[in-house]
């Protein structure tokens, strides 16, 4: 598991070092688990590891790609608002832990030169979260990344006794 450093020099150091960390603590407790394993919800909840996975990569473009510079896109969050947000988490066939993966990476990827292009005080894009900012976002998706990863450490371990984030 990849060990990320973060460097608190400034505010934007901080605050994209600790997204990165929190991203990576996610992407590594799927990292080498099966496709069966991944799909499991063995706890209590009904979670899965990918499950988990598919929900983040959404949510990265949801949160980066269009709620932050408000670009809609037509039958996609946050133009179609139905439904209650479970199905992100609900899978089907064609769902891998490979091509979640790779979505999530190119999402984030993407983000990080969105990020990179803002001022942290630029409001998001989308009006009805036009009062919040990039600054906000940020802390909002390290809370949700720290989270979701937490969930991820408990499923893991429940699933072959993997510990540690």
């Amino acid at each position: 598991m990849t060990t990320v450093q973060v460097p608190t020099t400034t505010e934007r150091e901080a605050l994209a070092g600790f997204l990165l960390k929190q991203q990576e603590a996610l992407i590594g407790k799927v990292a080498g688990v099966c496709e069966e394993d991944a799909r499991k919800a063995p706890t209590a909840s009904s979670l899965s590891l990918l499950g988990l996975l598919k929900h983040a990569a959404l949510w990265e473009r949801r949160w980066f790609h269009l709620v932050l510079t408000g670009r809609l896109v037509p039958g996609e969050w946050p133009a179609d608002e139905s439904g209650d947000g479970e199905e992100d988490f609900e899978l089907g066939d064609e769902d891998t832990v490979e091509g979640w993966t790779a979505r999530f990476r190119e999402n984030a990827a993407v983000s990080r030169e969105i990020v990179a292009a803002m001022d942290l005080d630029t409001p998001c894009g989308w009006p009805r979260l036009a009062h919040r900012n990039l600054r906000w976002v940020l802390l909002h998706m390290i809370e949700e990344y720290a989270r979701h990863a937490g969930h991820a450490d408990i499923i893991r371990e429940t699933l072959d006794g993997t510990r540690g984030v």
